[in-house]
């Protein structure tokens, strides 16, 4: 480091504290350059959120990165205060060390929702760690308020026993109140302790105008009012990103507190291992390598599936032959990209969820390219049969790792979740974090409030911003006439917007991930600190999903999708009722994708329901496409997107497809590549094709293109022109259609979808629409049992069964379940759960008592067998109003009229039960006693009786 540099900044605050600080971290690096500061520290309250984020801004850009986290100390609940103090990583020891003494504050020693740890904790775990000893926070604050010099020296010579020359007295001028008193104590101490002193500014903010939105920040999070006299004011407008000069200047009677900034920036050195993947060893049979074992199980594994589908597919000898080619090739790039234990993985967890009666969706994204995944079942189409291309999921020639979306039944999800962490070890699973950040709506909403404006005026303006995804107050005011003229005309409405476009887009509070999974192979811990709720409740690490794949830890999408609930409800009723005639059950997985009678409810467009193929807008479509294959069924989840619909595709595909048009393929080699989807440009791997057929790329540099054209990089373009075209001229195909061609491929590619996805959502879109044109009355019982809760789309679904011309049963106490269901004669049976004020206990309870003494006499008998404290006068009334109780008498208001006298005999009952019970207990015991005494009185007795 240079002999330049005077000071470096080892405190600040990034808006990743979320109790304060609002500097973003690419700025934060950004001003350090141009304060010429060679090193510069991030140091958190309780957390290590931004730690790669800065690591990697500071690394990028030259700036050497200090990692830290502010730390709370509670010793005892009786403490008045808890102490700050800042600890720095010198080594990996050191980060390590913080990344578990964190975890540790959040998962034990959460205390009304604040993470704190005790200096027993932190002094036994100090190995590459440096302390700073806080400041008017401080670890010596009660010591120097209550005149304590001697327990002050105590602590100091406690801490500096446990370490040694790293332990710093931290001295503040921010304006605080009693801080020169502290800091004059604090170099007492020091003086007397032989301890070195070190000086921070605590910067929550980069520069001093930016006081204001901090403090809303701070109010933000605290949920007060920035005029609020009573609330505690902890920060000042000192608190900014100062220049070397200005904390030169600001401690000139203390030099020794500023060059030990520099000292201190010297001893810190962590270097992050990031770019490389670190996966758990799967278990694998004694005596058989990872590889072997992997490449057994595939080839086993596709054998199978040829078996399954042989009389579907027509295997002869070379269509075997181009199966296994692209089995061995797909092995091949796997096994030397190091990624089998991650096909191995991915396949135990969906295998045990089947086996465990978890439905498994057949698999989204790229994923469904991979032959591989189709043999090992992580996946349920076949690649070959729908020329979905590997390389768009693993692309030897660029490395990055795989990543499978699975889509699990949301009833089952958290339970293969689990699984895992049992297969691994609770340690080294866990779910991943992400950030809410102050978003357009949001934060106008937020600033509105600490500024203690009322709520309608709020809300005004807040509804004033265009309600669009991506929003921000900036295209709002380029966008909303009416947020425009309120900005300029109103000085209330200016000083809101300028306050709140400070706080856009800044962390405001951490939450999960909807789907992502992490596994170690070692203690998580040894990658990232981890985050909780207080009590250990949804363990996330603190890393989100892009730092969490930069320090090597590969993600896994556990996502949960209603649709297959729906499914799984549908075929147990459906396969109950089967089974019980003797017949065979439908397995949704070998189902002929030729069925005429569900193309016959797409051409009809009586969709609501089926997945993917319910709008309004997609019934349009279906209406004007006529689907008659599956084909057609994956091109209409790829057409129906704002790109395609609005650039003529649509009409292109649907009027070569019914005759109206004649497709134009502009080189005969295109014909092949475009036919399944009527000349039209529609899919991602077809881009890809057309480079490897017309140019010679191989699979994986036509990756590359269509990754270039997707992101439209001009000088990135010119080359893969270059390149294409020389590649078309070499192959015999003239130069002018070439370009034609690449200019073809250059406008389709951003509306080109990716086709392994619309397949394999196509496949699901066809179960649910099979099983609508087959099974109408167990499907629909299915869907209105997926929303019950939303009343709305009760009606809606109720709506479409009267239109199928089902017969749908009022809710009745003796013969509906919990869900929707349906009876021998093909009706649905109104299932309890969806009757309002009637909560899930109250009908388990019900139903639980019906199972065991049957059906229910009279609401008399009704209430004496159940749980009244559940099935309580209010679900009484709405079980009567819903007719649920018709079967005792079809005259509801003579219910309603009765049901005070028939509550209070079941409760006169329910006294008389528990006196009976209660004599019963107390009389055996005192029988037991009284024949011990009578026996050895009367040795012949006959004591049976």
């Amino acid at each position: 480091m240079s002999d330049e540099v005077k000071f470096i900044h080892l405190r600040n605050h990034t808006e990743y504290s979320l109790v304060d600080g609002i500097i973003r971290v690419k700025s934060f690096v950004k001003q350090a350059i141009e304060l010429k500061m060679p090193a510069i520290a991030v140091t958190d309250q309780s957390n290590l959120f931004a730690a790669v984020k800065f690591y990697r801004a500071s690394v990028g850009s030259g700036v050497k990165p200090i990692l830290g986290a502010d730390i709370l100390i509670r010793d005892s609940l009786g403490q008045k205060k808890p102490f700050i103090i800042t600890l720095l990583v010198q080594n990996k020891a050191g980060y390590l060390g913080l990344s578990e003494l964190i975890s540790e504050s959040y998962i034990n020693g959460q205390y009304k929702g604040i993470p704190y740890l005790t200096t027993e904790k932190i002094l036994k775990k100090n190995e590459g760690l440096i302390v700073l000893s806080g400041c008017v926070d401080g670890l010596f604050l009660e010591c120097i308020e209550s005149g304590d010099v001697e327990a002050a020296e105590q602590i100091a010579a406690r801490w500096k026993q446990a370490f040694a020359n790293r332990f710093y007295l931290e001295v503040q001028r921010i304006g605080r109140a009693s801080e020169e008193k502290v800091v004059n104590a604090l170099v007492n101490l020091a003086a007397k302790q032989s301890l070195p002193i070190v000086a921070t500014n605590g910067a929550c903010f980069l520069k001093e105008d930016e006081f204001a939105a901090h403090e809303a920040r701070v109010c933000i999070n605290q949920g007060r009012v920035l005029s609020d006299t009573r609330r505690a004011k902890t920060h000042t407008e000192q608190q900014y990103l100062k220049t070397q000069d200005e904390m030169v200047e600001l401690f000139s009677d203390l030099p020794e507190a500023i060059e030990n900034t520099v000292e201190i920036a010297k001893r810190c050195n962590i270097k992050l291992s990031l770019g490389e993947n670190f996966l758990p060893d799967f278990p694998v049979p004694e005596g058989m390598s990872t590889d072997k074992y992997f490449t057994d199980l595939s080839k086993k594994g596709l054998d199978k599936r040829i078996e399954e589908t042989s009389e579907r597919l027509g295997f002869d000898e070379e269509k075997l032959a181009i199966y296994q080619a692209r089995l061995t090739r797909e092995l091949d790039v796997i096994c030397t990209m190091g990624f089998p234990g991650y096909f191995l993985i991915v396949a135990d967890f969906i295998q045990w969820a089947k086996d465990n009666g978890i439905p498994v969706g057949p698999g989204r994204g790229s994923g469904a390219g991979s032959i591989v995944a189709y043999a090992l079942r992580i996946t349920d189409l076949d690649p070959l049969e729908f020329d979905l291309l590997f390389e768009r999921f693993l692309n030897p020639e660029r490395v990055s790792m795989p990543d499978f979306d699975v889509d699990f039944c949301m009833d089952g999800r958290d339970r293969v979740i689990d699984y895992v962490g049992q297969k691994y070890g609770r340690d080294k699973v866990s779910q991943i974090i992400t950030y809410g950040s102050m978003a357009a709506k949001a934060v106008i909403r937020d600033v509105g409030r600490v500024l203690g404006h009322p709520y309608g005026f709020v809300d005004r303006l807040a509804k004033a911003v265009p309600f669009e995804i991506g929003m921000t107050l900036t295209k709002a005011l380029d966008e909303s006439p009416d947020f425009l003229s309120a900005y300029q005309e109103e000085e209330e409405v200016k000083e809101l917007v300028d306050l709140a476009l400070q706080l856009e887009g800044i962390a405001r509070n951490a939450g999960k991930h909807a789907g992502g999974v992490v596994i170690s192979p070692t203690k998580l811990t040894d990658f990232s600190p981890l985050y909780c709720e207080e009590g250990g409740a949804n363990l996330v690490t603190q890393f989100d999903k892009d730092d969490i794949e930069a320090v090597g830890l590969v993600k896994f999408d556990f996502l949960g999708l209603r649709t297959l609930t729906i499914i799984d409800w549908a075929l147990q009723n459906i396969n109950s009722g089967l089974e019980a005639k003797g017949e065979k059950p439908v397995n949704i997985d070998t189902l002929p994708r030729d069925d005429e009678k569900t193309y016959e409810l797409l051409k009809n467009y009586t969709t609501t329901a089926v997945f993917q193929l319910e709008s309004r807008g997609m019934k349009d479509l279906i209406r004007r496409l006529r689907p008659d294959t599956f084909e057609d069924i994956i091109a209409l989840v790829a057409l129906f997107r704002p790109g395609p619909l609005q650039s003529g595709m649509v009409d292109d595909y649907i009027n070569v497809k019914h005759g109206r048009k004649k497709a134009e393929y502009a080189h005969p080699a295109l014909v092949p590549i475009l036919e399944p989807t009527n000349g039209v440009i529609l899919y991602q791997e077809q881009v890809m094709q057309i480079a490897q057929d017309l140019a010679g790329y191989s699979l994986g540099t036509a990756d590359l293109l269509r990754r270039a054209m997707g992101k439209k990089k001009p000088e990135e373009m010119a080359k893969q022109r270059e390149m294409f075209t020389s590649g078309a001229v070499a192959n015999k195909v003239e130069e002018s259609v070439a370009t034609y061609i690449f200019d073809l491929m250059e406008k389709f590619a951003g509306y080109g979808f990716n086709k392994s996805h619309s397949a394999a959502y196509a496949l699901i879109a066809y179960q649910t629409a099979w099983l609508k044109a087959h099974y109408p009355a167990e499907f629909m019982a299915a869907v209105l049992s997926s929303d019950m809760d939303n009343t709305e789309k009760v009606v809606l679904f109720i709506d479409e069964c009267r239109d199928l011309g089902l017969e749908i049963l009022p809710p009745d106490i003796n013969m509906s379940s919990y869900r929707f269901t349906t009876n021998d004669e093909g009706e649905i049976l109104y299932g309890l759960g969806a009757i309002k004020g009637v909560g899930e206990a109250a009908i388990d309870s019900i139903i639980e008592q019906r199972n065991l003494d049957g059906l229910y006499k009279s609401h008399e008998g009704l209430t004496k067998r159940i749980d009244l404290r559940k099935a309580n006068r209010r679900v009484q009334e709405a079980l009567i109003k819903s007719g649920a109780l018709d079967a005792f008498d079809c005259h509801r208001a003579k219910l309603m009229h009765e049901l005070s006298d028939v509550l209070q005999m079941a409760e006169q009952h329910n006294r008389s039960l528990t006196a009976v019970k209660m004599i019963y207990l107390v009389w055996m015991p005192l029988k037991k006693a009284i024949s011990a005494i009578l026996l050895p009185l009367n040795p012949g007795q006959n004591t049976k009786g």
